[in-house]
């Protein structure tokens, strides 16, 4: 069989299952940091999305990943996908270039708390390449600015070399109504920001924290320490949001590998409320 009558016979099982990815092209490709690129994709069609879903990313022939989408989400004709490159499909996914095919299965999971946050102060808190699944709740948020109390959007990485999407960061910082904040573990000779774990920055950050929603995505450490540093400032626990890929591998709740106690990542999360996870995060290897 030809690629092409290839490709028509995986477009038409996709329609029918849920299992079977949709065939999509690589529009564009770019390198935001040592290890991470970003993908633009053609979805083959509309595929809208809600802040903090992701898609599960397949290259042919190599396997499958779970992606957490990272553009616009008014952008139902693109999508986004920024990866690090750690693993073998991975490492394929961004070698991926323009013109090239992927499987594309989602969106799946649970999203960021867009509609309950409005009205109160918004803190974002991202470590590493944990911006890229918070950037389209940015997006929603900055759109809607007016609906939104303060926003603050604090962000740290090892190395200024490792800061993603510096140039869009920049833009941010360049407005006046929100507070944005970015710190480096390493500084180099070039660097004239802050130095220092990201969660120092937080009892910097004006918000009212007795009105205020506070999204968290990162390494699970950095989470972790996130989540303590908001309770001391008084963030009410059932006001934190974190998000979380553990394993995601069929992605519809049937292998049970991304499964946490009673919990399905892929199902109940990635984003989950602080309140409700917390006891199987403090449970050693579960």
């Amino acid at each position: 069989m030809s690629t092409a009558l290839q490709l028509e016979a995986i477009a038409a099982a996709s329609a029918a299952d849920p299992m079977v990815p949709r065939v999509a092209r690589v529009l564009r490709r770019r390198r935001d940091a040592p290890q991470v690129w970003t993908l633009d994709i053609d979805p083959n069609g509309a595929m809208a999305f809600a802040p903090g879903q992701f898609n599960m990313l397949t290259v042919f022939g190599v396997g499958e990943a779970a992606i957490s989408v990272s553009g616009d989400p008014v952008e139902a004709g693109r999508l986004v996908h920024t990866i690090r490159a750690v693993g073998a499909v991975s490492s394929a996914l961004t070698r991926l270039d323009r013109g090239d095919v992927l499987g594309l299965r989602g969106p799946f999971g649970t999203g960021w708390p867009m509609d309950e946050a409005v009205g109160r102060d918004v803190i974002v808190v991202a470590g590493g390449v944990g911006l890229a699944p918070l950037r389209p709740a940015l997006y929603r948020l900055y759109a809607e600015r007016r609906r939104y109390g303060k926003i603050a959007l604090l962000y740290g990485t090892r190395s200024p070399a490792d800061i993603l999407f510096r140039a869009e960061v920049e833009a941010w910082r360049r407005r006046l109504d929100i507070d944005i904040e970015v710190t480096v573990d390493h500084a180099d000779a070039d660097w004239h920001g802050r130095v220092g774990v990201v969660t120092n920055l937080i009892a910097r950050a004006a918000f009212d924290p007795q009105n205020a929603t506070a999204l968290v995505c990162g390494p699970e450490v950095m989470m972790r320490f996130a989540v303590m540093a908001l309770r001391q400032a008084s963030v009410a626990e059932h006001d934190i949001y974190i998000s979380m890929e553990r394993s995601m591998k069929c992605a519809v709740a049937l292998c049970g590998h991304c499964q946490l106690g009673g919990v399905l990542i892929c199902r109940d999360g990635p984003v989950f409320r602080h309140d409700r996870i917390r006891d199987l995060l403090a449970t050693k290897e579960l």
